[in-house]
């Protein structure tokens, strides 16, 4: 009876960002016909069922020898989350044709997903990691800053754990114990420990930070931050008073705008100029270079913060960008 309640108990769906879940190469457990399959973080996390969320990036269909299937991904601030839907599930084969359209459409929105850590192994060893979904929910900004939230949390807390870990007398459960890691995370981190070594977990600090960031962008309103960064606009003097011929108008100069404001600028020119297709790269260069925007790295890294960060664009086609 016991072991019976126990393989019917379901795990609680571990909020974990792409970074941490993909540098993952530890699989674990899966002994037993039904025993649960885990895959061990560097920071000690034993997933068997996670939830994931982001804006979605890659969706397709695929027919295979055991039916169709479909592969997506989402982004979150530190990378990407794939994802599958196996021939085994034919109850969400009909949610995903949907989304499916809607991405070939150019559509791009902002989902949920829960599902089952999945991995396999190449010929040279290595470990690829995945996720088999089982449910999943389009959501608004509001939603998805609250699983950012958590899963920060819940990041910082494995980070704690870690770093108790490494002051700890060994790796084994007592002595992770008296350090002071917490119940739950002493059986993933000392197989962590073991396995993967001494790391610097300060990326992961970083992902914390960009989330946290991502999460803050949502409680500003598009009307509010583009009010907050529209750049002041003079009228120039006129061409006669000033003795300038029309055909040698001077290249507008540099402004000083921080980088908040170069984010804004960035958005509010792809909101105005977008049309059905979207604005290309170089058409963006050149309306910035016209607020008097022109350090190229700087906008590449404003267009990369609103598309992945923030999520308020979207890209239909490489090159080409809409607001979402």
């Amino acid at each position: 009876m016991m072991s019976g309640q126990q393989r019917n108990r379901r795990q609680s769906a571990f909020r974990v960002f792409a970074r941490e879940f993909y540098e993952s190469n530890l699989p674990d457990g899966g002994q037993g016909e039904y025993d649960p399959r885990f895959l061990v973080t560097k920071l000690g996390a034993r997933i068997n069922r996670m939830m994931v969320a982001g804006l979605i990036e890659r969706m397709e269909r695929r027919e295979t020898e055991r039916g169709t299937m479909y592969r997506g991904a989402v982004r979150d601030p530190t990378g990407l989350h794939m994802w599958s839907v196996g021939s085994f599930r034919p109850e969400l084969h009909g949610a995903m044709e949907e989304i499916l359209t809607r991405f070939d459409a150019g559509d791009r929105f902002l989902m949920i997903c829960v599902g089952k850590a999945s991995h396999y192994e190449n010929d040279e060893g290595g470990i690829f990691c995945s996720m088999q979904m089982e449910d999943y929910a389009i959501v608004d900004r509001d939603v998805y800053a609250r699983w950012l939230v958590e899963t920060a949390d819940h990041t910082m807390r494995r980070i704690d754990a870690f770093g108790k870990a490494q002051q700890a007398e060994g790796s084994g459960a007592e002595a992770l114990r008296t350090a002071g890691v917490p119940e739950d995370l002493i059986v993933g981190l000392g197989l962590a420990l073991n396995h993967y070594g001494e790391w610097d977990p300060e990326g992961y600090k970083v992902g914390v930070l960009q989330a946290l960031a991502a999460a803050e962008g949502r409680v500003v309103s598009f009307e509010e931050h583009e009010a907050s960064a529209q750049p002041s606009q003079e009228a120039p003097p006129d061409a006669a008073e000033s003795g300038e011929s029309d055909d040698e108008s001077p290249a507008p100069a540099a402004v000083n705008i921080e980088v908040g404001d170069v984010e804004g600028v960035v958005l509010e020119i792809i909101t105005q100029q977008a049309g059905s297709e979207g604005i290309n790269y170089d058409q963006i260069m050149e309306h910035c270079r016209g607020r008097g925007l022109t350090d190229e790295p700087e906008i590449e890294d404003a267009i990369k913060c609103l598309l992945d960060d923030r999520c308020e664009i979207m890209e239909p086609r490489f090159g080409w960008f809409m607001p979402l």
